[in-house]
């Protein structure tokens, strides 16, 4: 599965070269490798996840689960577990959403610290109640966990197509940038939190999301 790591000093770039980018068990074992790896590093670091082309993230891998009922519930089990794994990782994590944002990948953005989109094209939207694949309580709580909860019942109810400067004024986002600056812009911020304590950081995050993450399946 196509996700490359680059350093940029002591920030840590992780790019999604996938097409779509849709999450199955390979893409997110692929994801928690570079997890492991970059968790081992010590002394300053933050983390940027990006995409490449159109998309972020176009979500889960439906087509691949089909007729594969247990890969597709296993697949949900392992985003909860790495959303709650991002919510507490031990350095400041920074999404450039490059592009579409749907569905699980609008989920997997809500884990990042800071979040900085295109503001000209590419959408952020939870389109479930357009294909008839509801939330469970799970699910919906990484929404509320993040979002303000307007914001997330408009999301969940509507299926509406979020823009970059809709989704900075809902606040879905912290930024928005033009494509050729979505990247430099999160590697930006990422650098200018990657001398934070960073265990120091991992307890605040812990206290900010840590009941959110055991309720996702994972724990430190």
């Amino acid at each position: 599965m196509d996700i490359t790591l680059t350093r940029e000093g002591s920030v840590a770039a992780l790019t999604w070269n996938g097409g779509e980018n849709r999450i199955n068990l390979d893409s997110l074992a692929r994801l928690n490798e570079l997890l492991d790896e970059l968790e081992s590093v010590e002394g300053p670091l933050s983390l940027v996840l990006t995409g490449a082309g159109k998309f972020f993230c176009n979500g889960l891998d439906l087509g691949r689960f089909a007729d594969k009922r247990d890969e597709f519930v296993e697949t949900l089990h392992q985003l909860e577990q790495t959303i709650g794994r991002l919510l507490v990782f031990p350095a400041y994590t920074v999404a450039a959403i490059n592009g579409h944002a749907f569905a699980g990948g609008a989920l997997i953005s809500c884990a990042f610290d800071y979040r900085v989109m295109r503001e000209d094209r590419g959408y952020w939207c939870m389109n479930e109640a357009e294909i008839g694949l509801a939330l469970d309580e799970r699910l919906w709580s990484i929404l509320t966990n993040r979002l303000p909860r307007a914001t997330a019942v408009i999301a969940a109810t509507t299926a509406r197509r979020f823009s970059g400067p809709d989704a900075l004024r809902f606040g879905i986002v912290e930024a928005i940038a033009s494509e050729a600056d979505v990247l430099t812009h999160a590697i930006d911020v990422a650098e200018s939190m990657a001398n934070l304590d960073r265990p120091t950081l991992g307890v605040h995050k812990r206290l900010a999301h840590g009941a959110e993450a055991a309720t996702l399946g994972f724990s430190p």
